[in-house]
């Protein structure tokens, strides 16, 4: 069989994000294409208008054709993302035996805040940040201390620390539930930063869960630095996935990796999550990791250029809206705040515009006025899609 109806990355084939017409992707009937009439154009959840690098198609018509279709074993996708590691970050730190797999990231992440709290004890998040941070938090009976982001969408020593004294008061078990690189704003944090929070972890006794999902997607003129590799986060957490990088949202699977100091603690994890990743999510992500680098260097390019393409057209159509520019990721934080719209610009984009993008008021803190916009997406559809919210407005 052939997989160039994959991809072809190379030799002058077509762009993954440009290989797609509306009509095409309108044919879907995952989440972004199914929550809304086929007349709005969606540009919301994070899915990306992408083919499967030829990689995962592989692993998964192959698995088919041999009825491979039962539960996962091994630990090939922990190896897989160690050789990664070592070779797009120069990290060491994926050490396969302080790894589990888990069914995806967010839920991995809750699975690890358990082992080291318990009911009514504190998480800190940062808001704005991904909203499934408090719905799972609270279902699990966490109280959620809030150290906001500072304009600059950047983290602040000053509020990281009144929220871990005020998570630790009592003498309570505390965590941090860290967004590395952050969703929604795109922020990339530094090493500096990094170590900033270790310092601070360890001096109230917080410990840190990292969720790192969009490692992988990380743009020019920024690095992500793995939180597990600054000093101080030996008793840490992160989780970690190819399922943004490469669109495998539907094919679940992630690593949960332990820092040194936390080993004992993973250990803890009880066997019956690992029931949660799907065998086909596991293979898909193998295949990403191992194989999939060529792929994952084109998206990224084509993310650079709709950055840049974003940047422009905004200033173009809409010179009041206000974005920081995003790092990592292939998400962008627009504060409307300036157009009048109120706190939930989003109904309007939708309602006048027919463009579906992310409210940002369940982002909490610094999410009124604000709607997060999914560039991962072909030129053209970005392109209408802020010409459909300028013709939104008053």
């Amino acid at each position: 069989m052939s997989y160039d109806s994959y991809d072809d990355v190379s030799g002058g084939g077509t762009h993954p994000l440009r290989r797609l017409s509306l009509g095409e992707l309108q044919r879907r009937t995952s989440a972004k294409w199914r929550a809304y009439p086929p007349d709005v154009l969606p540009l919301w959840v994070a899915e990306m208008d992408v083919m499967p690098a030829a990689p995962v198609a592989r692993a998964l018509t192959e698995a088919v054709a041999l009825g491979d279709t039962g539960y996962a074993s091994g630990t090939a996708y922990a190896e897989a993302l160690d050789a990664f590691a070592r070779k797009r970050w120069g990290w060491d730190g994926v050490a396969v035996e302080r790894t589990a797999t888990v069914a995806d990231v967010m839920r991995g992440s809750v699975e690890v805040l358990k082992l080291v709290t318990g009911a009514g004890d504190a998480v800190v998040v940062n808001p704005p940040v991904y909203p499934p941070f408090f719905g799972f938090l609270e279902h699990e009976d966490r109280r959620v201390v809030e150290a906001p982001l500072g304009p600059d969408g950047r983290l602040g020593t000053a509020a990281l620390e009144a929220a871990f004294r005020q998570a630790a008061a009592g003498g309570r078990r505390a965590a941090y539930l860290l967004c590395n690189p952050h969703n929604p704003t795109g922020t990339v944090h530094t090493r500096a930063e990094l170590a900033a929070v270790a310092e601070l972890a360890g001096a109230y006794g917080i410990r840190v869960v990292a969720d790192e999902i969009h490692a992988p997607l990380v743009l020019p003129g920024a690095e992500y630095v793995p939180y597990l590799s600054v000093p101080g986060a030996e008793d840490a957490f992160a989780l970690l996935s190819a399922s943004k990088a490469w669109n495998l949202a539907g094919l679940k699977a992630a690593v949960a990796v332990a820092g040194p100091a936390a080993a004992d603690d993973l250990a803890r994890l009880p066997g019956i999550v690992s029931h949660g990743p799907s065998h086909f999510g596991v293979l898909a992500h193998t295949a990403a990791l191992r194989d999939g680098g060529e792929w994952l260097d084109a998206v990224l390019a084509g993310l650079d250029e709709n950055r840049r393409l974003l940047g422009e057209l905004l200033e173009r159509h809409l010179p009041g809206v206000r974005c920081l520019r995003p790092e990592g990721t292939y998400l962008a934080w627009l504060d409307c705040r300036a157009l009048g719209l109120g706190d939930d610009p989003a109904a309007v984009f939708l309602e006048r515009g027919r463009v579906a993008l992310t409210g940002g008021l369940p982002f909490r803190t610094g999410g009124a006025g604000h709607v997060r916009l999914n560039f991962a997406t072909s030129p053209e559809l970005l392109t209408e899609g802020v010409r459909r919210m300028a013709a939104a407005l008053p």
